[in-house]
């Protein structure tokens, strides 16, 4: 008698997961929405693996920020570099800052793989001055990171003194056009010594037709 039961249960299960054919519609539709991450206006100079730390002046000692990818960023328009780096899993922001002509990378003493620089970061929301610590999987990685940054660096520096230099010179024509159209003026305003004399003449010759009349 039990070999039966058994035989309907199964029967029963088999019958459970046939495939009826029928479609479910979802009771949500989820529609799609435009993630904007604010680098859409800027191109990716180098893009790297690392795990990030911040030093701790409180407490004396490093801090972790966080294991994810560090980018440096161009501007499309104004031509600035920043750094930001991200989270892996979350996303959140552990760098954020300008790389300025100011600024310098060096090798973190007895590491080949990690490098250290000062920086005003943004990545809380006001800025900060930062003492950064950042270490790579590898040597090459590291170097190449320290290179580009330097790089950057320099490049900020010529083109902040192209950007004086033609601020200068537009400064210059503004003054020389200036001092052109107040010569204009002072040239209009002074009247020569031979006209006064042409029209003193003219004056004394209308005073003696009327005597003559």
């Amino acid at each position: 008698m039990a070999e039966p039961e058994r035989k309907e249960e199964e029967e029963h299960v088999a019958a459970e997961d046939e495939d009826t054919g029928a479609q479910v519609a979802p009771i949500v539709r989820l529609e799609e929405v435009a993630v904007t991450t604010g680098e859409e206006n800027e191109d990716t100079i180098l893009d790297l693996k690392s795990k990030l730390y911040r030093f701790d002046k409180d407490g004396n000692q490093w801090k972790e920020r966080g294991a994810g990818t560090v980018k440096f960023l161009k501007h499309k328009e104004t031509g600035k570099v920043r750094l930001v780096m991200r989270q892996s899993r979350t996303l959140k922001i552990c760098a954020n800052h300008l790389v300025l002509p100011t600024m310098a990378v060096q090798e973190h003493a007895g590491n080949e793989k990690s490098c250290v620089w000062h920086a005003t970061d943004f990545a809380d929301g006001e800025l900060k001055d930062e003492m950064f610590c950042i270490r790579f999987p590898s040597i090459e990685n590291c170097k190449n990171f320290m290179e580009t940054f330097q790089e950057i660096a320099e490049s900020q520096v010529k083109k902040e003194e192209s950007e004086g230099t033609s601020a200068a010179t537009e400064q210059l024509d503004k003054l020389s056009v200036e001092e052109k159209k107040d010569e204009e003026k002072a040239e209009e305003k002074a009247v020569p010594p031979a006209t006064q004399e042409k029209e003193s003449d003219k004056k004394s010759e209308k005073v003696e037709s009327k005597k003559d009349e």
